[in-house]
């Protein structure tokens, strides 16, 4: 039974992460798409590319959080970490159908508090490791937010003068950018999936204590980097257009911004949402050109999908475990 459910379990983060790299992948390819940067096969080529490598560049500070910091060990089982990714996925895959820019984070964080609670009660999750969590979760796309209109703010001053041609600048700039922010998306998020993998392989046996085993950072950043290959090019649109329509200037910034914010988050073991940073740098650029430029009725829908994410999937999970338990798995 045992080696079953691990079976299972290596499949649904397998699917989760793919399912991440390929929900995520506009976020990292987005703003340079929509502005003529680059078309969007060798967009996606170098976004997968920058995501296989940020794990093994970065450390893994964020899969230790995820794994080791949210829940208590000892509460941990295989079925139950098997319900949490079944919630995150199906959240994941229902925003995908409506174009909605979600947060695989806060899906695989909703699903295994709702996984964890519905196998053992609330008191086997650790209110400190929640609390760096959602602190950062918080934080981030609010750096994002007043980063991003101070810095597009400031480029402009020093632009000030230019001829139009610097929009060529601008434009070549967001490759190397697009890049920086594919090592930072893989960096934070291949990471959580890690953590819940090598979370799996404690609770089944298979190793002693938490640490992540290289064969896990290999195949987890080879998995995201496949789903970011395989490009998630509905939600491309929704960033790229319907908040505004980013031009150069814009799409550098938001990158610039965003690589910056989720990095640092990483390196300090704070997993942050891809999806959420990167959409408030994308506005606060804009809302630093003019209020009006931005449509707040878009950013009103995606504030609701990132509020909603959390409960939702934490309610999906705690049915998968229930399924999980009327199947015969403890």
């Amino acid at each position: 039974m045992v080696q079953n459910e691990l079976v299972f379990l290596i499949l649904a983060a397998l699917l989760f992460d793919f399912l991440n790299g390929f929900h995520d992948s506009s976020n990292v390819v987005s703003t340079m798409v929509v502005s003529g940067a680059m078309e969007p096969g060798p967009a996606l080529w170098l976004a997968a590319l920058g995501e296989f490598a940020g794990p093994f560049l970065f450390g893994v500070a964020v899969a230790k959080t995820i794994g080791s910091e949210v829940v208590s060990a000892s509460e941990v089982t295989v079925p139950a970490i098997l319900a949490a990714l079944l919630g995150a996925v199906l959240w994941n895959l229902f925003t995908w159908l409506l174009r909605l820019p979600s947060s695989s984070s806060h899906a695989l964080i909703g699903g295994l508090v709702g996984a964890i609670a519905g196998t053992s009660g609330l008191g086997s999750i650790h209110p400190a490791g929640l609390a760096k969590v959602f602190l950062a979760l918080l934080l981030a796309p609010l750096l994002g937010l007043a980063v991003g209109y101070l810095f597009l703010r400031g480029v402009r001053f020093l632009a000030m003068g230019a001829t139009p041609g610097i929009n060529r600048f601008f434009r070549l700039a967001q490759v190397p950018a697009s890049l920086a922010l594919a090592l930072s998306h893989g960096t934070n998020d291949g990471q959580k999936t890690m953590g819940i993998l090598t979370m799996g392989l404690v609770a089944a046996g298979r190793i002693p204590e938490f640490a992540v085993p290289l064969w896990v950072i290999a195949l987890c950043a080879g998995t995201l980097a496949l789903g970011t290959l395989s490009g998630g090019m509905r939600i491309v649109r929704t960033l790229g257009t319907r908040i505004y329509r980013i031009r150069p200037l814009h799409g550098f910034s938001a990158q610039v911004v965003s690589t910056a914010v989720i990095l640092g988050a990483a390196l300090l073991g704070g997993p942050v949402s891809t999806t959420q940073v990167v959409g408030s740098a994308i506005i606060g650029a804009g809302a630093a050109e003019r209020l009006s430029k931005v449509r707040w009725t878009v950013f009103g829908n995606f504030l609701l999908t990132w509020l909603l994410t959390i409960p939702a999937a934490a309610l999906l999970a705690a049915a998968f475990r229930l399924a999980l338990r009327a199947l015969g798995w403890p």
